[in-house]
């Protein structure tokens, strides 16, 4: 069991690695004690009858299989205080897990085709992040997602209801069911993003081939790759993502939670950094794959025998790969640099 933050052994611990978190699913930060307490406030019946019912099903056979459980309990969210709520809660983990900077993806189809309206989530969430320097300690960013198993019309549907919020949005990103859904479904509303000033990011090369990562990068013009893990297969993508030096924000528990990988120890994490990419660590869902952004970091070390400058490394990577500006990403390095020293 964790130690909380007053126990004698929580004290006596040294303190995580500095360091930003730059693929995580607010809406996958739903631990079940905030889900049963939003459904009692928004009148929901959740098909579970305990909070310890629902974490047993928090098991995965797959991608799909996850999906479904996470668009369901989604159902609790309602109000700009619910999105709110949500979002405190990810940082005050987020703060003792390390983190210093987080950007934080959203999904707002899966709200607005509930009947909630995107003012809501993203004034909910924002209402939260704008605190978090002040409250926790933590700078942020928020990247709107489009889901990629829907039509690229509701893409574009989303992105044009967003333009009013645009002020507390950073970036626009691919996520949700990959097979068969390829980058190049989402070109039109990706250069509408471009031409908006939003940065861009895709998940691509988790259950997907190869070919969509480069879809992500020629097609959509990304500027980072989420997951991106099935890139080895490819020598020539690999050469060019070195020679580009395009992060990868790489998930080592949820890529053993969703069977993309069956081991932690058989993770490609370190053939990855050997060959020169520019990878980050980070937890992806965090409530549903059983660890928070330094969970990822102290398991990789179990699992891979990473030493601490290896562990550095990723620190330093994860604010090279930010969408941070240059005086903030040096002082964000210098906090790593002097971490343990």
């Amino acid at each position: 069991m964790a130690s909380s933050p007053s126990s004698p052994s929580a004290a006596t611990a040294p303190a995580p690695l500095p360091k930003a978190e730059l693929h995580l699913h607010i809406e996958g930060t739903l631990e079940p004690e905030l889900a049963f307490a939003l459904a009692a406030r928004n009148g929901v019946t959740l098909p579970y009858a305990t909070e310890d019912e629902l974490r047993r099903a928090y098991s995965f056979t797959d991608l799909q299989s996850f999906l479904n459980l996470y668009y369901a309990l989604m159902a609790v969210l309602r109000t700009e205080d619910d999105f709110a709520d949500l979002a405190h809660a990810y940082l005050a983990r987020a703060r003792e897990q390390g983190v210093r900077h987080a950007e934080i993806f959203f999904d707002p189809q899966a709200h607005t085709a509930r009947g909630v309206p995107i003012g809501t989530v993203i004034d909910g969430l924002a209402r939260a992040l704008d605190s978090a320097p002040e409250t926790y300690g933590i700078s942020t960013r928020l990247i709107m997602c489009f889901l990629r198993d829907e039509s690229a019309e509701s893409a574009l549907a989303t992105f044009e209801a967003a333009r009013p919020h645009l002020d507390k949005i950073t970036a626009v990103g691919l996520d949700s069911a990959e097979v068969g859904h390829p980058p190049s479904k989402f070109a039109e509303v990706f250069a509408l993003a471009r031409e908006a000033g939003l940065k861009c990011v895709a998940h691509a090369g988790e259950e997907g081939p190869p070919a969509y990562v480069w879809e992500a990068l020629d097609v959509l013009g990304v500027d980072r790759i989420d997951h991106g893990v099935r890139s080895l297969e490819d020598e020539r993508l690999v050469a060019r993502l070195v020679a580009d030096q395009v992060p990868l924000t790489v998930c080592p528990l949820s890529n053993v939670r969703l069977r993309v990988i069956d081991d932690l120890a058989d993770h490609p994490l370190p053939a990855m950094l050997d060959a020169g990419l520019l990878v980050t660590v980070n937890s992806d869902d965090p409530a549903y794959f059983g660890g928070y952004a330094d969970d990822n970091f102290t398991a990789v070390r179990d699992a891979l025998g990473l030493d601490p400058e290896t562990l550095r490394t990723l620190a330093r990577n994860s604010f090279r790969a930010s969408f941070l500006d240059e005086a903030d990403r040096a002082a964000y390095l210098r906090e790593v640099d002097a971490h343990g020293a």
